[in-house]
């Protein structure tokens, strides 16, 4: 039997992507989303209007889109709850948010040259993704709070043993990405990590690992 319970959040599952973009003055801001998919060579990301990552989108049209693996949850944690703007919104503030400068030495993650766009890619992230922005658009209600950027992959790096031998493809069976379902981390079908998150959004889970069921 089906119910209707008037759901407070759509979030069923989607991979988490570390966006690397770059500040005013020229240093990198790193910020964890879960609000994206692809097709072909282009993807849509999902952003709050008062992040600073959205600023830097809006005003330098590049980005990395850096998929962690579920092995690298602790480092995603750690910043979770951080911004990148000086002048926390005050809703952010009320969640737990706190300004970060430097949230690459926060979560022990390393900066990395890209190629063709000027945010840094992570080292540490076996999928990078070089992304420059082709459009975006107002998104989540009128007034919007929310914006969607359309982005053309510029280029991928995989790390060598994930990629089929003598293909272009990955490995699906040896990709296990870092997932959000509701706030909350999976990886390999599992909970994986506490969530800070899912604590400052006041989630029934409060962040806690969740034990799976038989």
């Amino acid at each position: 039997m089906h119910v209707v319970p008037d759901l407070k959040v759509l979030y069923f599952g989607t991979p988490v992507v570390l966006i690397s973009s770059r500040n005013p003055d020229g240093s990198a801001n790193l910020a964890p989303m879960s609000s994206a998919w692809w097709l072909n060579r282009s993807a849509m990301l999902g952003l709050g209007d008062s992040g600073q990552t959205t600023a830097n989108l809006r005003r330098e049209g590049e980005c990395v889109l850096n998929l962690p693996s579920s092995a690298m949850v602790d480092a995603v944690d750690r910043i979770a709850l951080t911004t990148g703007r000086p002048d926390v919104p005050e809703h952010k503030a009320a969640q737990g948010y706190r300004y970060e400068p430097d949230k690459f030495a926060l979560a022990g993650l390393t900066r990395q040259p890209s190629d063709l766009v000027a945010p840094p890619r992570v080292a540490q992230c076996p999928i990078q993704l070089e992304c420059r922005v082709v459009a975006s658009y107002p998104f989540g209600g009128t007034p919007s709070s929310a914006t969607a950027f359309q982005v053309e992959v510029l280029r991928a790096h995989v790390e060598e043993d994930l990629v089929i031998p003598g293909t272009s493809y990955v490995d699906p069976l040896g990709w296990d990405p870092l997932i959000m379902k509701f706030c909350e981390f999976f990886g390999g079908g599992r909970n994986v990590h506490p969530s800070r998150l899912a604590e400052g959004w006041r989630m029934p889970h409060g962040g806690r690992v969740v034990a799976p069921t038989s």
